[in-house]
Protein backbone atom coordinates (compact mmCIF):
# COMPACT_ATOMS: atom_id res chain seq x y z
CA UNK A 1 0.00 0.00 0.00
CA UNK A 2 1.23 3.49 -0.82
CA UNK A 3 2.03 6.08 1.81
CA UNK A 4 -0.67 8.72 2.29
CA UNK A 5 1.20 12.01 1.96
CA UNK A 6 -2.00 14.06 1.99
CA UNK A 7 -3.15 12.74 5.37
CA UNK A 8 -6.75 11.81 4.59
CA UNK A 9 -7.40 10.36 8.04
CA UNK A 10 -6.33 13.61 9.70
CA UNK A 11 -8.51 15.57 7.27
CA UNK A 12 -11.51 13.36 8.13
CA UNK A 13 -10.84 13.75 11.85
CA UNK A 14 -10.76 17.52 11.52
CA UNK A 15 -13.90 17.60 9.38
CA UNK A 16 -15.89 15.42 11.77
CA UNK A 17 -14.82 17.43 14.80
CA UNK A 18 -16.04 20.42 12.79
CA UNK A 19 -19.49 18.78 12.67
CA UNK A 20 -19.53 18.76 16.49
CA UNK A 21 -18.30 22.37 16.59
CA UNK A 22 -21.02 23.53 14.19
CA UNK A 23 -23.76 21.60 16.03
CA UNK A 24 -22.70 23.27 19.29
CA UNK A 25 -22.56 26.68 17.57
CA UNK A 26 -26.14 26.24 16.40
CA UNK A 27 -27.22 25.38 19.94
CA UNK A 28 -25.25 28.39 21.22
CA UNK A 29 -27.25 30.64 18.87
CA UNK A 30 -30.73 29.12 19.04
CA UNK A 31 -30.79 26.60 21.93
CA UNK A 32 -31.76 22.95 21.56
CA UNK A 33 -34.80 22.41 19.36
CA UNK A 34 -37.04 19.36 19.11
CA UNK A 35 -35.67 16.09 20.44
CA UNK A 36 -32.01 17.06 20.00
CA UNK A 37 -29.72 16.60 22.99
CA UNK A 38 -26.05 15.73 23.17
CA UNK A 39 -23.89 13.22 24.96
CA UNK A 40 -20.27 14.36 24.79
CA UNK A 41 -17.53 12.02 26.01
CA UNK A 42 -14.04 13.40 26.50
CA UNK A 43 -10.65 12.58 28.00
CA UNK A 44 -10.46 14.38 31.35
CA UNK A 45 -6.66 14.34 31.41
CA UNK A 46 -6.27 15.85 27.93
CA UNK A 47 -4.27 19.13 27.78
CA UNK A 48 -6.63 22.11 27.92
CA UNK A 49 -9.49 20.30 29.65
CA UNK A 50 -10.56 22.38 32.65
CA UNK A 51 -13.00 20.71 35.03
CA UNK A 52 -13.42 20.93 38.82
CA UNK A 53 -10.94 18.83 40.79
CA UNK A 54 -13.65 16.63 42.33
CA UNK A 55 -14.78 15.63 38.82
CA UNK A 56 -11.23 14.91 37.80
CA UNK A 57 -10.85 12.69 40.86
CA UNK A 58 -14.10 10.89 40.09
CA UNK A 59 -13.34 10.58 36.35
CA UNK A 60 -9.55 10.43 36.02
CA UNK A 61 -9.61 9.23 32.40
CA UNK A 62 -12.91 9.84 30.62
CA UNK A 63 -16.25 11.49 31.34
CA UNK A 64 -19.57 11.93 29.56
CA UNK A 65 -21.69 15.05 29.93
CA UNK A 66 -25.23 15.59 28.70
CA UNK A 67 -26.47 18.83 27.19
CA UNK A 68 -30.22 18.62 27.37
CA UNK A 69 -32.36 20.54 29.86
CA UNK A 70 -30.03 22.23 32.31
CA UNK A 71 -26.88 23.82 30.92
CA UNK A 72 -25.85 27.45 30.72
CA UNK A 73 -23.35 29.81 29.11
CA UNK A 74 -22.43 27.59 26.17
CA UNK A 75 -19.58 29.33 24.33
CA UNK A 76 -18.04 27.73 21.27
CA UNK A 77 -14.56 28.70 20.10
CA UNK A 78 -12.51 27.31 17.22
CA UNK A 79 -10.59 24.75 19.31
CA UNK A 80 -12.77 24.27 22.43
CA UNK A 81 -16.11 24.94 24.03
CA UNK A 82 -17.18 26.08 27.49
CA UNK A 83 -20.40 25.15 29.24
CA UNK A 84 -21.75 25.48 32.77
CA UNK A 85 -23.43 22.45 34.34
CA UNK A 86 -24.42 21.71 37.90
CA UNK A 87 -22.71 19.04 39.96
CA UNK A 88 -23.57 18.45 43.60
CA UNK A 89 -26.08 21.30 43.16
CA UNK A 90 -23.26 23.76 42.41
CA UNK A 91 -22.61 25.38 39.03
CA UNK A 92 -19.30 24.49 37.40
CA UNK A 93 -17.79 25.71 34.15
CA UNK A 94 -16.16 23.05 32.00
CA UNK A 95 -13.70 23.83 29.23
CA UNK A 96 -13.32 21.02 26.71
CA UNK A 97 -11.05 21.10 23.65
CA UNK A 98 -12.60 19.46 20.60
CA UNK A 99 -9.43 17.36 20.34
CA UNK A 100 -10.28 15.78 23.73
CA UNK A 101 -13.61 14.37 22.49
CA UNK A 102 -13.91 10.61 22.12
CA UNK A 103 -17.62 10.51 21.25
CA UNK A 104 -20.52 12.75 20.28
CA UNK A 105 -24.05 11.39 20.23
CA UNK A 106 -27.39 13.06 19.52
CA UNK A 107 -29.78 10.25 20.51
CA UNK A 108 -32.80 12.34 19.57
CA UNK A 109 -31.99 11.74 15.91
CA UNK A 110 -29.81 8.62 16.31
CA UNK A 111 -26.60 10.32 15.16
CA UNK A 112 -23.18 9.67 16.59
CA UNK A 113 -19.47 10.08 15.98
CA UNK A 114 -16.57 8.31 17.65
CA UNK A 115 -13.04 9.68 17.78
CA UNK A 116 -9.73 8.20 18.78
CA UNK A 117 -7.63 10.45 20.99
CA UNK A 118 -3.92 10.12 21.66
CA UNK A 119 -2.69 9.94 25.26
CA UNK A 120 -2.44 13.18 27.22
CA UNK A 121 1.33 13.08 26.72
CA UNK A 122 0.77 13.43 22.98
CA UNK A 123 -2.12 15.87 22.46
CA UNK A 124 -2.54 15.19 18.76
CA UNK A 125 -5.58 13.13 17.91
CA UNK A 126 -5.15 10.05 15.84
CA UNK A 127 -6.54 10.48 12.42
CA UNK A 128 -9.22 7.83 12.63
CA UNK A 129 -12.77 8.88 13.30
CA UNK A 130 -15.79 6.79 12.54
CA UNK A 131 -19.34 8.01 12.10
CA UNK A 132 -21.66 5.59 13.85
CA UNK A 133 -25.35 5.42 14.48
CA UNK A 134 -25.83 6.86 17.94
CA UNK A 135 -27.28 4.85 20.76
CA UNK A 136 -30.83 5.68 21.75
CA UNK A 137 -30.10 6.96 25.24
CA UNK A 138 -32.82 7.60 27.79
CA UNK A 139 -34.08 11.15 27.26
CA UNK A 140 -34.69 11.55 30.98
CA UNK A 141 -30.99 11.65 31.83
CA UNK A 142 -30.37 14.83 33.83
CA UNK A 143 -27.72 17.16 32.44
CA UNK A 144 -26.42 18.09 35.85
CA UNK A 145 -25.20 14.63 36.86
CA UNK A 146 -22.03 13.08 35.47
CA UNK A 147 -22.25 9.69 33.82
CA UNK A 148 -21.25 6.49 35.53
CA UNK A 149 -17.56 5.80 35.97
CA UNK A 150 -15.93 4.73 32.72
CA UNK A 151 -14.87 1.16 32.16
CA UNK A 152 -11.38 0.04 33.08
CA UNK A 153 -8.78 0.76 30.39
CA UNK A 154 -9.01 -1.77 27.59
CA UNK A 155 -12.46 -3.00 28.61
CA UNK A 156 -15.13 -3.05 25.90
CA UNK A 157 -18.53 -1.76 26.94
CA UNK A 158 -21.70 -2.44 24.94
CA UNK A 159 -23.92 0.55 24.24
CA UNK A 160 -26.98 -1.73 23.94
CA UNK A 161 -27.90 -0.93 27.55
CA UNK A 162 -28.58 2.66 26.50
CA UNK A 163 -30.85 1.85 23.56
CA UNK A 164 -34.61 2.20 23.96
CA UNK A 165 -36.37 -1.13 23.78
Amino acid sequence: MSKDYIGYEALMDSALRGVVREALRRVERQALIGSHHFYLTFKTNFPGVDIPEFLHEQYPDEMTIVLQHQFWDLKVEQDHFKVTLTFRKLPAELVIPFAALTAFVDPGVQFGLQFKVADADAPQTTASTTPTPGPQAPSTAPAEKPAEKPAAPGEVVSLDAFRKK
